[in-house]
């Protein structure tokens, strides 16, 4: 099991466990259906290690009106 998930910080950061387990889940499905991983070191990572680390990096948040995964505006 991916040690990040036994933590709370991660379901703090997203809003609540509903909220982490349906953007883990949206991203697993965009990351199946093609897209590209928003991190550079993808090597030997599964997908959803990829997800979780994803979130830790604040490189996806989930839509609060939409429910969607999306990508934070960069500067």
């Amino acid at each position: 099991m991916i040690n990040e998930l036994k933590n709370t910080e991660l379901v703090n950061k997203v809003g609540g466990r509903f909220k982490l387990t349906a953007l883990i889940q949206k991203r697993l499905e965009e990351l199946v259906n093609g897209s590209r991983p928003l991190i550079e070191d993808t090597g030997g990572k599964t997908n959803m290690e990829i997800v979780i680390q994803e979130i830790k990096e604040d490189k996806i948040a989930i839509d609060n009106r939409t429910g969607e995964t999306q990508e934070p505006e960069q500067d």
